[in-house]
C-alpha cells in the first residue's frame, strides 16, 4: 500500500507540472492566433484537459466486460459534469478567496459574464437533454439520433464561441520550452509544449486513476461510487489546477471558462458515447449527481444574469453541493 501511495503522489505531481506547461502553452497559442479568452479557456483548454475523463468510459466499455464495466462507464460519464459543476466551482471560488487574503489579487472576479453564461446555458440545455434520453431505453434508433443531435450541438457551440471569443489573450510569461531549450519562441515550439503537456496529463491521470482504484478496492468502495466520486477527482485535476493557476494570475475568464467549457464538452462527447453504447439507465446515485450538476449550473447562471458578474463566494456556496452529496453517499 505504501508503494501505491508514493506512486499516487508522484502521478499527482506529474499532473500538476503538466498543468503549468499546458496553461503557459495554451495562452501563447491563443495569443499567437489572436484568439479571445473565451475561446482559449472554454474550447481549447477545456477540450485538451478533458481527454483523461473522456477516455475512461471508452476503455471501460470496450476493454472490460460485465456489470462492473458498465457501472464504471456510466459513473465516469455522470461524474465528470457533477465534479466540474460542484467541486471545481468550489475550488475556483476558494482559490480567489485565498489569493485575495494573501494580497495577490482583488476579491472581485473579472470573468466575462457573457462567456460564462453562454457556457452554462449550453450545458443546462444539452446535459438536460442527455438526462432525458433515459426515457429512450430500448429504442436504439432514437438513442442514436439523440446522440448525433448532441454532437452537432457542440459544433454549434464552438461556432458561437469563435464568433464572440471575448477579450484577446495577453502575452503570458516566457514560453517554458523556450526557456528550457534556449530556443526562439515559435508556433511549432508552442504546439510541441502543448502536446508534451497533454501526453503527461493523460499518462498522469491514468496512473492516478489506477492507483486510486487499487486503494479504493482495499477500502471496499463500490465501483459506481468510485467512478462518480473518486475517479473524476483525478481526471478533473487538470481543469481544477489550471483554474487555480489562472485565478492567481487574475485571468478569471480563462480560469472559469476552462471549467464551464469542459462541462459543455463533457455533456456532449462522453455522454453521447454513454447513450449509444451503454444501457444509459440513470437512477439513484447517478441521477442525483446529474441533478446536483444541473442545479449548480442553473443557480450560477441566474446569479450571473441578475448581477452581471461572477462571485467567488457564490461559486463556493453552489460548489458545496459536492460535500452534501458526499455526506449523503456515506450516510445512506
Amino acid at each position: 500500500m505504501i508503494t501505491d501511495i508514493i506512486l499516487l503522489l508522484a502521478s499527482l505531481g506529474a499532473i500538476l507540472a503538466a498543468c503549468f506547461f499546458f496553461t503557459n502553452g495554451i495562452e501563447w497559442f491563443g495569443n499567437r492566433l489572436k484568439l479571445g479568452s473565451g475561446v482559449v479557456g472554454s474550447v481549447l483548454a477545456a477540450v485538451g484537459t478533458a481527454l483523461p475523463e473522456t477516455i475512461i468510459p471508452i476503455i471501460a466499455v470496450f476493454f472490460f466486460k460485465g456489470e462492473r464495466a458498465g457501472q464504471i462507464a456510466v459513473g465516469a460519464i455522470a461524474g465528470a459534469p457533477f465534479m466540474l459543476g460542484t467541486l471545481a466551482f468550489f475550488v475556483t471560488g476558494a482559490a480567489t478567496v485565498i489569493y485575495t487574503m494573501a494580497g495577490k489579487r482583488k476579491m472581485a472576479m473579472n470573468a466575462s459574464p457573457d462567456v460564462i453564461s453562454r457556457d452554462l446555458t449550453f450545458f443546462i440545455i444539452v446535459y438536460g437533454a442527455a438526462i432525458a434520453a433515459v426515457l429512450l431505453k430500448g429504442h436504439t434508433g432514437l438513442k442514436i439520433t439523440a446522440g448525433i443531435a448532441l454532437l452537432l450541438s457542440y459544433v454549434i457551440y464552438v461556432k458561437i464561441a469563435f464568433s464572440g471569443g471575448g477579450q484577446a489573450v495577453e502575452a503570458p510569461e516566457e514560453l517554458y520550452f523556450s526557456r528550457i531549450f534556449k530556443a526562439a519562441n515559435s508556433t511549432a515550439l508552442i504546439i510541441t509544449q502543448i502536446a508534451f503537456a497533454l501526453v503527461v496529463l493523460v499518462a498522469g491521470a491514468d496512473f492516478f486513476v489506477n492507483y486510486t482504484s487499487k486503494l479504493s478496492s482495499l477500502l471496499g468502495i463500490q465501483p459506481l461510487i468510485l467512478s462518480i466520486l473518486i475517479t473524476p477527482i483525478a481526471t478533473e485535476l487538470p481543469e481544477k489546477l489550471n483554474s487555480v493557476i489562472w485565478i492567481g494570475r487574475k485571468k478569471d475568464t480563462l480560469a472559469l471558462g476552462n471549467i464551464t467549457g469542459a462541462m459543455v464538452f463533457q455533456s456532449c462527447f462522453p455522454v453521447v458515447f454513454g447513450i449509444i453504447f451503454t444501457p444509459w439507465d440513470l437512477k439513484g446515485t447517478t441521477l442525483l449527481s446529474a441533478a446536483f450538476a444541473l442545479g449548480s449550473a442553473l443557480l450560477n447562471l441566474i446569479w450571473i444574469k441578475v448581477t452581471k458578474s461572477v462571485n467567488a463566494w457564490f461559486l463556493m456556496a453552489t460548489g458545496a453541493a459536492y460535500f452534501v452529496f458526499l455526506a449523503w453517499i456515506f450516510i445512506k
